[in-house]
């Protein structure tokens, strides 16, 4: 599935130079760098808002659009946020209390030590800024008892923001 997500996505970048389609996505404009970021949130539609970003850079204001393709990615990461903290909280706490959890916990303590406290945030920052699959930097962010709605927000939308300035900045520059 990830494969097919791929191959459109590469299909969307090919095609930039395809007017009609071309034409098509600039009609969208701000909605569609909207729409856009949205998407970029979600692991399976990342590469496709991606090319789609990509290839709206230059028709947009780069300013506006990072913003906006920020709030679009912000608001999907808030529908991922609440999903994994609802619905999930019970099994996590439930696996935290496994045999094997509680290993790879005091290896990863003996390993890492101090750096044990900002490597799960560092990773969890990478994959919400990066195209990759936001879902698992959220999960790990929602697993963080201590982060607060409020606090999670503004993380998620800064990571975003500066991980659609550079695809804006890439489109603009190709």
């Amino acid at each position: 599935m990830l494969l097919i997500f791929i191959i459109t996505a590469a299909l969307f970048y090919k095609e930039r130079t395809y007017l009609p389609f071309h034409n098509f996505l600039i009609s969208f404009g701000y909605i569609g760098i909207f729409l856009g970021g949205f998407f970029y949130a979600y692991g399976f539609t990342a590469a496709p808002a991606t090319a789609v970003l990509l290839v709206l850079a230059r028709e947009q204001s780069l300013f506006s659009a990072v913003v906006i393709g920020g709030l679009g990615a912000l608001f999907g990461d808030i529908i991922i946020f609440l999903f994994i903290r609802h619905s999930f909280i019970d099994e996590i706490e439930n696996l935290k209390k496994e045999t094997i959890v509680k290993s790879i916990k005091k290896i990863r303590k003996k390993i890492f030590c101090t750096f044990d406290n900002y490597l799960l945030p560092i990773i969890a920052g990478l994959f919400i800024a990066s195209p990759l699959p936001t879902e698992i930097g959220v999960s790990i962010m929602a697993t963080f008892k201590s982060l607060s709605m409020k606090k999670f927000l503004i993380i998620a939308y800064l990571l975003h923001t500066v991980g659609i300035f550079i695809i804006l900045l890439i489109g603009n520059a190709i």
